[in-house]
């Protein structure tokens, strides 16, 4: 996941924001003393989004999805139901899922943001600059806020989920994504790759709820995430975190994967612990890596949409 935001905008800016974003959900100006910046920014995001999605289903094919696909995962507990080992030369993709399977510009990542903030503010009793600077060193030192309150503050992560990940409006925002869609089924069915599957730092509802909004809920052989059921949480960027992807996926030899994140920390380290083939997914300029001579030192790959796989991974397809 791409790393958590500056702080938010000044609440002038939020608020000229929401009421030049149109009547869906309008505020009127006399009620928006009651809103606290968070509030204004969150109520931004959804109206922007409740515009965009409109569209976007007014976009959509009609008859292309009657009904979205269930989810059907091929090895749906890894745990207790393994895989067959992936064979000598077998290619398996791993995905990751937010800011990767779906635009950044969806800005789901600046709602799951917001939400983090008010939960450093609330359980922890911070006040906004004090949230925010601890946010962002438990994500720089663990590369998951969620992993410094737990092992610092022991909170319950599943009630933390509770309030974050599964609090996200997704079907307000996401919506079938038909080329997303056929690339995979191309990847799948071109005989070159023997496996795909989800690899994400989110817990398992909020992965699986991502995957059947975007129309691909049957296209991945397995998912490995973030149990936030156990102590200590296991997650990327951790070696032990690429270590379970590879042993829930049955592979044995790293150097036969792909993987594409959008996270430059998770990128590294895959490529530090004998990751085949690794893909940065940056859609925003301002996320480019400063030093490109490096990633082209670490054979680390740069791609600008998921739909340049087929480009950058054209021996795939």
């Amino acid at each position: 996941m791409t790393q958590p935001s500056l702080p938010l905008s000044k609440e002038s800016e939020s608020t000229a924001s929401i009421l030049s974003a149109g009547s869906v959900n309008s505020v009127d100006t006399s009620d928006l003393k009651l809103y606290d910046e968070d509030d204004l920014k969150e109520r931004e995001i959804l109206i922007l989004n409740s515009n965009s999605h409109s569209q976007s289903h007014l976009n959509l094919n009609r008859g292309s999805f009657a009904h979205l696909p269930e989810v059907k995962l091929t090895y749906p507990d890894p745990l207790n139901n393994r895989p067959p080992p992936v064979s000598p030369n077998g290619i398996t993709f791993f995905f990751d899922i937010d800011n990767c399977l779906y635009h950044r510009s969806t800005r789901i990542h600046d709602l799951m943001q917001i939400y983090i903030h008010r939960y450093f503010k609330k359980h922890l009793h911070l006040n906004d600059e004090e949230a925010h600077n601890l946010h962002m060193s438990y994500y720089k030192q663990y590369g998951l806020a969620l992993e410094g309150l737990v092992r610092l503050h022991r909170v319950d992560a599943l009630e933390y989920n509770r309030v974050v990940d599964d609090a996200l409006p997704l079907d307000k925002i996401l919506t079938p994504n038909l080329k997303l869609r056929k690339l995979l089924i191309d990847m799948k069915t071109s005989g070159k790759v023997e496996r795909l599957w989800l690899f994400t730092n989110a817990y398992k509802n909020h992965a699986l709820r991502v995957i059947h909004l975007l129309g691909i809920g049957d296209l991945f052989d397995g998912v490995t995430y973030c149990d936030y059921a156990q102590f200590p949480l296991i997650c990327k960027p951790m070696e032990k975190s690429f270590e379970l992807a590879l042993q829930q996926a049955n592979v044995t030899n790293p150097e036969n994967t792909y993987f594409v994140d959008d996270s430059e920390i998770n990128i590294k380290a895959a490529r530090r612990f004998g990751w085949g083939k690794v893909i940065h997914y940056v859609e925003l300029d301002q996320d480019l890596p400063k030093d490109l001579n490096i990633y082209s030192a670490l054979d680390i790959h740069i791609i600008r949409s998921i739909q340049d796989l087929r480009t950058v991974c054209s021996e795939l397809f």
